[in-house]
């Protein structure tokens, strides 16, 4: 006989005491101004001298009534760290908000699903999903990352766990029991290019369309990029979506490592180094200035009407209480002399909404002029790739019926005419470096295959770590993101770049014809069809009554 196992289910707040608000509760709450903390976490077990520290520095955020939040990192920096679970168990239990980062780069979609599930079964609602970084070390020589599906198909799954996940069970089809996760993401508007920036903008609607229910900006230093981003988000249909600004309490050392690039994202440009390294030659090693900068930000934080700061980079409570009093010592429009102090954008950088004269900021009554221009990423293999895909493979045309028909009645349908199959791998592999995954994603990324050219496979819009428009990985060629963007606006339809998000691949394709799987309705895009069918017969029911 198997011994029985009693699971304990922990309630915060004590016997007989009031509940605490849920993060959702507070961010529902339109007139708090929320603060969150971030406490990364470290490598090695509870008892190393790291985790002591991390935890003394927890229970002095669990004490305070200040902090609404504290968040807790998934090997940051692509490092292996102590799970994020094993710190937040005691601050949870506590009665103080968690929020568990995960990412990507580490789990695949079942992984992810079997983490969502004992995240939820232990009390933890509030998720951060994001991609995550590219793995940096590793015991042995550097991990292989996974990458399976990227943030937005996270993002989809917890939406779906929220409303009831369905799959096939014995024969019939299974809803399970719903789960209550507060879904936040993270966007960045801090990019040099225009094909970074707008399509950065671009999945950040697609994020919030397929669940995210607040969003936390990526460090940056310019108050103008800022104020861009709240003006972007008012002006499309992400009013209501609560919005928290990243403050990062800067050091000479880490303002260095941010300008050398050490850190995919991050950017600290070439004046903001200055100012660093100037400050951080004083007596204190610039402590006082670096302290008052991180208020400063707050206070714009504040007064653009943000929901909230994330603060990072600080690793003792003191530095947070300093930070909090300078900032409550501000009068009410002291942050918009700030604004005009924090712009530390690089020459050329790309801004979405011209410069508002009278306050340095954004003006979201005036988009930057975007005139179509010649890419040398618009090459004739593109404008060969569209011809190709229109006479081929648009579902009803004579090709793709004929297609259809010659591979269903193949003597493999999933492989199609030998000959045919052949010719597919042929071609795809010498014109677009294929690697074969049978669930095609070229139409949707302007004929550029995120196998073979993006180092994280991201099929719904780029990642957040490219700098000036370069991949964060292997630094030299331009994001295939970027690249699409600007074919996509020569031929004047860069705003529909990610209409075809969310894709989630089918591994279970892998090694079989892309052409038969498309024309046959089996790969992602024919489920974006019938999901496209059925959210246009749930409107025409929703007009009849």
């Amino acid at each position: 006989m198997q011994p029985k196992i009693d699971f304990v289910v922990f309630s915060r707040g004590g016997c007989g005491s009031q509940p605490m608000p849920t993060l959702s509760e507070k961010l529902a709450d339109p007139t708090r101004f929320l603060i969150a903390t971030e406490l990364v976490s470290v490598r090695g077990s509870m008892a190393g001298a790291n985790a002591i520290k991390a935890r003394n520095f927890a229970g002095d955020l669990i004490a305070s009534p200040a902090i609404d939040w504290i968040s807790i990192t998934d090997n940051a920096g692509g490092n292996p760290q102590l799970a994020p679970l094993v710190l937040g168990r005691p601050i949870l239990y506590a009665g103080k908000e968690v929020v568990i980062h995960l990412t990507c780069k580490d789990l695949n979609r079942n992984g992810l699903e079997s983490e969502a599930w004992m995240l939820n079964s232990e009390g933890f609602h509030n998720i951060l999903a994001m991609t995550g970084d590219y793995p940096v070390t590793g015991n042995d020589g550097l991990a292989r990352p996974v990458f399976d599906i990227d943030s937005i198909g996270l993002i989809s799954l917890l939406g779906k766990m929220n409303r009831g996940l369905s799959h096939a069970g014995a024969g019939t089809e299974e809803r399970l029991e719903k789960t209550e996760f507060c879904i936040g993401a993270v966007t960045t508007n801090f990019k040099l290019r225009e094909g970074e920036v707008i399509p950065q903008y671009l999945k950040l609607q697609k994020k919030v369309e397929c669940g995210a229910q607040f969003i936390i900006n990526q460090i940056g230093f310019d108050a103008r990029k800022i104020s861009e981003l709240r003006c972007y988000m008012d002006a499309n249909r992400m009013r209501k979506t609560p919005l928290i600004g990243n403050v990062y309490l800067l050091s000479r050392r880490v303002a260095q490592l941010f300008h050398q690039g050490k850190i995919p994202g991050v950017v600290v440009s070439d004046a903001l180094w200055d100012v660093c390294c100037a400050r951080g030659a004083s007596p204190d090693r610039g402590q006082a200035f670096f302290l008052e900068f991180a208020a400063k930000q707050i206070a714009i934080y504040r007064g653009l009407g943000f929901r909230g700061v994330y603060l990072g980079g600080v690793h003792n409570f003191s530095a947070i209480e300093k930070i909090l009093e300078m900032e409550r010592g501000f009068a009410p429009d002291d942050w918009k002399q700030f604004a005009r102090e924090i712009r530390f954008s690089r020459p050329g950088e790309f801004f979405y909404y011209a410069e508002d004269p009278a306050t340095g900021l954004a003006d979201p009554q005036r988009e930057t002029a975007r005139p179509r221009q010649h890419s040398n990423h618009v090459t004739a293999l593109y404008q060969i790739s569209k011809w190709s895909h229109e006479t081929m493979f648009i579902p009803g045309k004579a090709f793709a019926r004929w297609g259809g028909s010659v591979c269903a009645h193949s003597q493999d349908p999933m492989q199609g005419p030998r000959p045919l199959r052949i010719l597919e791998r042929l071609s795809k592999a010498a014109l677009f470096r294929c690697k074969d995954c049978g669930d095609c994603s070229l139409p949707d990324i302007a004929y550029l295959c995120p196998e073979s050219q993006c180092a994280k496979n991201q099929r719904n819009g780029p990642c957040g770590g490219t700098r000036e428009g370069r991949c964060e990985v292997d630094g030299y060629g331009d994001c295939i993101w970027l690249r699409a963007y600007e074919r996509l606006k020569y031929d004047g339809r860069e705003k529909l770049l990610l209409d075809h998000a969310p894709v989630v691949q089918n591994q279970g394709l892998r090694g079989t014809s892309a052409w038969a799987n498309l024309w046959l309705g089996r790969d992602h895009h024919s489920k974006r069809e019938a999901a496209h069918t059925d959210s246009c017969s749930q409107q025409e029911e929703l007009q009849k009554k």
